[in-house]
């Protein structure tokens, strides 16, 4: 009986001990954070997440609040999302997903980068990045680093470039008006989509199409993907050629 009441209280004990270690340990310098493993992106953004956690060195693992973190991190402008991992004794490991840009946008005198999510990354100097299409928007759009833009301020545009990564033709600039998407083709045609919808399937009939255009075409429109049409002046539709079938 007596050995019994023994196995009893340590069996309750142990869970109290151990309970009692890991809230000792929480408070105390044991697994104090010293490094910041930060993966993913590149050297800038790695070095910018570090100092955006940079108040977290010297709190425990312990004692970390995982969403709060992750959070703080995810409202960087240029980043998509983050996970963390302890790796005990003393490094926090946190990895990134970037935005990746996909468009310079200009709003007046201001350029941005933006991402395919329609998200402004951050402003830069007119004239960099030149191997980016362009986007132009009015004075009165709403840009500001991390936000989303309005899908006639540019975020239309922007997602239709995400869209049309692996396009055979790169793109020169990117506009979405009156409820049209219209896509301008390095090469000197105009891609005419229409209204944003299905635009995946119509990029697709178009990259096929552009294989198939006449001499001289200046533009090829897929606004009803089953019907492209071509020709070299987008306002008259008598001078087009169907290129279906």
């Amino acid at each position: 009986m007596a050995a019994r009441r023994r196995l009893l209280a340590i069996a309750i004990a142990l869970p109290l001990l151990g309970a009692g270690a890991y809230f000792g340990a929480r408070d105390t310098s044991t697994f104090a954070v010293r490094t910041i493993d930060v993966r993913g992106g590149t050297p800038a953004l790695q070095a910018k997440v570090r100092a955006t956690l940079a108040p977290l060195l010297g709190r425990s693992l312990l004692a970390l609040d995982g969403r709060g973190l992750e959070r703080r991190v995810d409202d960087l402008p240029d980043v998509v999302s983050s996970t963390y991992d302890r790796a005990f004794p003393h490094t926090l490991r946190v990895r990134v997903v970037p935005e990746v840009p996909v468009a310079v946008l200009h709003r007046g005198k201001q350029t941005w980068l933006v991402s395919g999510r329609g998200r402004a990354i951050e402003e830069i100097k007119n004239g960099t990045r030149p191997g980016l299409p362009r986007i132009w928007v009015p004075t009165a759009a709403q840009v500001s680093p991390g936000a989303f833009l309005a899908p006639a301020d540019g975020g239309t545009a922007a997602r239709a470039l995400e869209l049309a990564a692996g396009f055979p033709a790169r793109f020169s600039t990117v506009s979405f008006a009156h409820g049209e998407l219209t896509m301008r083709l390095r090469l000197g045609v105009e891609l005419r989509l229409g209204d944003p919808v299905d635009v995946r399937l119509k990029l697709a009939i178009a990259r096929r199409a552009l294989r198939l255009l006449p001499p001289g075409s200046t533009y090829l429109d897929v606004t009803v993907p089953q019907r492209p049409v071509a020709g070299s002046n987008p306002q008259v539709s008598t001078s087009a050629s169907g290129l279906s079938g």
